[in-house]
């Protein structure tokens, strides 16, 4: 009989173990659709999860950054986002466990999370209110408040008419041990117990309440950008005064397996640190440039920018996190206006002509800070404000509605999406967000080559096999590529005809495959006769370099 008594007893304190784990997640997933609701009122931004994604962004070594998109590519936000959930929905098991003994403690922690989120959202770059912090802040409220409730349920005594050994009471207005599974009621005339379908209803009614507010909350962030997707589908590019010369014939190879020459905005790459894509609203939109040697500060609207002379060009961007052939890299026709004429009107003058300012920081509406040289965006090439994009206004991934662009510079320090502001400053007085996580402050595109067919561990058949890919020097463009089959001598590959010296160039390369496995490589020699180095360096501080290899068996 006292074996059955303690095997009753372990089985109910198990039971209210795991419905405060229950408790706990029904806690948490109250306080974020809670959050949701209220960051409404503020701004999608301010959400908790994406508060503290955000702030671990800002927070995490570049080294770390450099792996993430090196093993998960453009999936790096969302794995860092269930990251974040998982941490979340863990400590929310434990408080919900905590709680069944000290109730007042565990919603203390629900609470103390609230803080937590609160403090990564009005320490972001883009945060311009303490109110960020406040869907965090409700949405504890809440979590603590239901957590408090639902354990009360758990909690509570019976009448002495229903006793159920082995349950825990609760001691009156305190936060303490409740009684022991099996021990008589600390108050006359109760006996210890839960209150079964009052848990089951309050649990059923948090859960449906909190996917209410929930879904309403994302409903409401989602129709504040419709008037940003309203706006940019009315948006008509004009005709650039200065349109981009066609594509060469022969620019473009007919080899199965190479890139394509001019990238479709859906297969563009995107690395940014925005969890959130922003969805600005053109009609709203401003630009302000000035600073250092501005002598007349201007603010622009994207009509302003519409009625202005526009240019035309075919540019290749790469990012920086590259590695040696990886996909970071594309080739699009870009729209917009030079920014060189933009600074010349506030009265700029680069350095070379006696102008106080060296750097250019760009700022987007995200809080992303990019710091480009002055003497490159005016030394001729052609920098912009980009508006378009290969006969599109922008994707709103990639900057809509106006981003910046300057060819041959990796794009963290050059291609500032979603801009809103331009200061002129010098490097000595300001680092950019980049800068101040270890990259370097100037960052000139190196001349790389990709191998995009065969692809690695590829079994082509004995006989020609057509070797192809991409090469890139952006502002100086490529000259000569070479091929190397194991380690024999470079063998001089066929290049497709030059589009411009800012966009890559394809090239071609017939093998006489025998059986076997066999290491294709390849380099790039840039228009300037310098060849790649095969030095093999990763992406901090200022790009990767190296040869590209793969491995094919015959």
């Amino acid at each position: 009989m006292k074996d059955e008594l303690r095997t009753s007893r372990r089985r109910t304190a198990w039971r209210l173990l795991g419905l405060g784990a229950l408790s706990g997640l029904l806690a948490a997933y109250a306080a974020l659709a809670v959050a949701e609701l209220v960051s409404a009122a503020v701004r999608p931004e301010s959400g908790p999860v994406v508060a503290v994604g955000g702030a671990a962004i800002d927070r995490t070594p570049s080294s770390v950054k450099d792996w993430a998109i090196r093993e998960f590519g453009t999936n790096d936000k969302l794995i860092l986002q269930l990251g974040i959930l998982g941490v979340l929905t863990l400590f929310a098991l434990v408080l919900g466990v905590v709680a069944v003994r000290y109730r007042r403690s565990g919603s203390a922690g629900v609470l103390l999370f609230g803080v937590v989120g609160a403090l990564a959202a009005t320490s972001r770059p883009d945060s311009t209110s303490v109110m960020d912090g406040l869907p965090s802040v409700v949405g504890a409220v809440a979590g603590a408040g239901l957590l408090y409730w639902l354990v009360g349920r758990l909690r509570s005594p019976r009448p002495a008419s229903a006793p159920a050994a082995g349950t825990p009471g609760e001691k009156d207005g305190t936060d303490g041990p409740v009684d022991e599974p099996g021990q008589p009621a600390r108050q006359s005339g109760r006996q210890p117990g839960w209150d079964r379908r009052g848990f089951v209803i309050a649990a059923t009614a948090a859960a449906a309440a909190s996917t209410g507010a929930g879904l309403l909350g994302r409903s409401l962030n989602g129709s504040q950008g419709k008037n940003a997707v309203e706006a940019r589908s009315q948006v008509t590019l004009p005709a650039p005064a200065s349109a981009a010369a066609p594509v060469p014939k022969g620019a473009a190879l007919r080899v199965r397996g190479i890139s394509s020459f001019v990238t479709p905005n859906d297969d563009f790459y995107r690395v940014d640190t925005a969890l959130v894509v922003p969805k600005v609203d053109a009609n709203a939109w401003k630009l302000r440039i000035h600073g250092k040697g501005v002598t007349r500060e201007l603010t622009l609207t994207f009509d302003d920018l519409l009625r202005m002379e526009l240019v035309e060009r075919d540019i290749t961007l790469a990012c920086v996190s590259n590695e040696v052939g990886g996909p970071y890299v594309g080739n699009a026709r870009w729209i917009g206006v030079r920014l060189a004429d933009l600074l010349k009107r506030c009265g700029v003058k680069p350095p070379s002509r006696g102008g106080p300012a060296d750097q250019l920081v760009a700022r987007s509406v995200d809080g992303m800070t990019i710091g480009t040289p002055v003497e490159d965006v005016m030394d001729g090439r052609d920098a912009m404000l980009a508006l378009g994009m290969n006969g599109q206004p922008l994707p709103f991934e990639h900057g809509f509605p106006v981003r910046m662009i300057v060819p041959g510079l990796y794009g963290y320090v050059s291609a500032c999406k979603w801009i809103k502001d331009i200061e002129l400053t010098t490097f000595d007085d300001y680092d950019s967000y980049w800068v101040k996580r270890d990259w370097a402050r100037e960052a000139p595109i190196k001349t790389q080559s990709r191998i995009d067919t065969p692809k690695p561990f590829a079994r082509p058949e004995a006989g020609t096999v057509m070797v192809a890919g991409v090469a890139w020097a952006q502002h100086r463009g490529i000259r000569k590529v070479e091929v190397r089959v194991d380690d024999g001598p470079w063998q001089v590959a066929d290049l497709a005809a030059e589009d411009t010296r800012d966009t890559w160039r394809q090239w071609s390369f017939p093998w006489k495959a025998t059986s076997g496995g066999h290491t294709l490589t390849v380099r790039a020699t840039d228009g300037t006769g310098e060849t790649q180095t095969e030095k093999r360096t990763r992406p901090i501080p200022d790009g990767a370099s190296g040869w590209h290899s793969v491995v094919v068996t015959v």
